[in-house]
């Protein structure tokens, strides 16, 4: 089963991407990914200032920079795995180290 982890943090206490690479938490978790054979994509977001909301409503198409959502916690990086069912899912995803201050949103993938 595929599922999608959507890493969700606050981008002000989120650490650089050279602390995530020397992280012994960050690097322990990417090992057992590695593994298990479940990551089939990975990949860190920019901050959420760089980003543009598309929506229509009644036919009219509304552009406007930053985040749709008024949150701290924005999602900052998404990995899709590829695991036996949600229980490891949700194993993976645990052991995610911003799990400890942020939260990791598993969703099932439709295929």
């Amino acid at each position: 089963m595929k599922y999608a982890l959507l890493i969700c943090d606050d981008e002000k206490i989120s650490p650089s991407m050279e602390e995530m690479d020397a992280d012994p938490v960050h690097r322990a978790w990417q090992a057992d990914l590695d593994r298990r054979g479940a990551e089939l994509l990975g990949m860190r977001l920019r901050p959420v200032a760089s980003a543009t909301t598309v929506r229509v409503r009644d036919g009219e198409t509304l552009v406007s920079d930053g985040p749709f959502a008024e949150t701290k916690d924005f999602v900052g990086g998404v990995v899709l795995i590829e695991c036996a069912d949600l229980d490891e899912a949700i194993a993976i995803a645990a052991g995610h180290p911003y799990a400890q201050w942020g939260g990791v949103e598993i969703r099932p993938v439709w295929e």
